[in-house]
């Protein structure tokens, strides 16, 4: 049984059944592979929620097909620009405290000056990259 630990190192499941799985060390892109083989059996209704620190602008997009993504602004600021499934585009600047929500098939990527942290709840299963 795990009590707590640090999220930005060690992130969290939530699966069906109003289970919370602690995951061990996260420890660069391979890591999702693993959480991948642990965890795609909930389907579309596991989330992980895992914490980023970032000092410099994303290198890629991303997209999560299964299911929403919500990104909470921690510290700093981040701005979020999306590419949704019906070809529509938005840019949201978030700061401490401020949430965006990626909805299924939106590409996103994000624009970081200085230093920012985010708290993300991602619906992982079939999680697709692109070169930005």
């Amino acid at each position: 049984m795990n009590a707590g630990g640090n999220l930005y190192r060690h992130p969290i499941h939530l699966g069906p059944g109003a289970r919370a799985i602690a995951q061990p060390e996260m420890n660069g892109m391979d890591w999702y592979q693993g959480y991948g083989e642990r965890h795609d059996a909930d389907g579309a209704e596991g989330r992980l929620v895992s914490m980023y620190r970032f000092s410099e602008s994303w290198d890629s997009w991303e997209m999560h097909p299964a299911g929403d993504e919500v990104v909470l602004c921690l510290e700093g600021s981040m701005v979020l620009h999306q590419e949704f499934a019906d070809g529509g585009k938005a840019t949201v600047t978030l700061g401490p405290g401020d949430y965006a929500i990626n909805p299924p098939g939106a590409w996103h990527t994000a624009d970081v000056e200085g230093e920012a942290a985010a708290l993300f709840i991602t619906a992982g299963l079939g999680t697709e990259h692109r070169p930005r």
